[in-house]
């Protein structure tokens, strides 16, 4: 049982992590599997909390990785972390946003 803990370990330092960042953290969801590459975490969160897990060019999501890679270092495992996308991709700009028809009819303004 200790050592299926210390398996663990990664995730749920993951996880705790990613849970004190976003809004919604009954949403999180980090999956650990392991195959001949190491540990691969897959990590879900709610769509409208992927820009503060991502970061500024991505500079949360590093950090997420490199820390998740040192914790993997110390039980002797590669650890990579992967963000899933929500379904349908990203979510839609809420400002700016135009349709077919708003495309159409600016350039039949032309």
């Amino acid at each position: 049982m200790a050592k299926e803990k210390a398996q663990d370990r990664d995730r749920d330092f993951v996880e705790m992590i990613i849970k004190e960042i976003v809004n919604k953290p009954e949403d999180v969801k980090v999956v650990r599997t392991v195959d001949e590459l190491g540990v691969l975490l897959s990590v879900k969160v709610d769509p409208e909390d992927m820009g503060l897990l991502i970061g500024r060019s991505g500079s949360t999501a590093k950090a997420i990785r490199t820390l998740a890679r040192i914790v993997g270092m110390r039980n002797n495992a590669r650890v990579n972390l992967k963000i899933e996308e929500p379904e349908g991709g990203r979510a839609p700009s809420k400002t700016g946003t135009r349709n077919v028809e708003d495309v159409m009819g600016e350039l039949g303004n032309l």
